[in-house]
């Protein structure tokens, strides 16, 4: 069984319209990832492993690995997006789920494809 799949069975998924307890769970993508970033408007949550983090990462990005996320770890700024971002857009979906179960009433942003989905649109990546 291979750990997408198991967290799937330990964690359900997201209601199909999007509505996760009072907050919301949505995709978007990195053109729009990077322009909030960018401006400043953005709090990045990496939830890849460190050895992912090390060999790239998104300038200012939070590492809070998937395998011993934790929610307290996570700033939350009213006045800016909160994204989640994994490899490929798969395992931030059972963060953000974590985030929403932990309590976190506002949307929580998936990047959509991911940290190669940002590194194909251009985004800055420190290594």
């Amino acid at each position: 069984m291979s750990l997408c799949s198991l967290f799937r069975r330990l964690i359900p998924a997201a209601p199909s319209d999007g509505q996760s307890g009072a907050g919301r769970i949505q995709q978007i993508d990195a053109a729009t990832a990077i322009q909030w970033q960018s401006k400043g408007e953005a709090v990045i949550v990496d939830v890849r492993e460190p050895h992912e983090h090390a060999a790239g990462h998104i300038p200012g990005a939070i590492l809070n690995p998937l395998s011993r996320f934790d929610p307290s770890r996570v700033p939350t700024d009213p006045g800016k997006h909160l994204v989640f971002h994994c490899q490929g857009g798969m395992r931030c979906g059972p963060a953000a789920e974590r985030m929403m179960a932990a309590g976190h009433t506002g949307t929580i942003n998936r990047l959509r494809g991911g940290f190669a989905a940002w590194v194909n649109a251009g985004g800055k990546v420190e290594r």
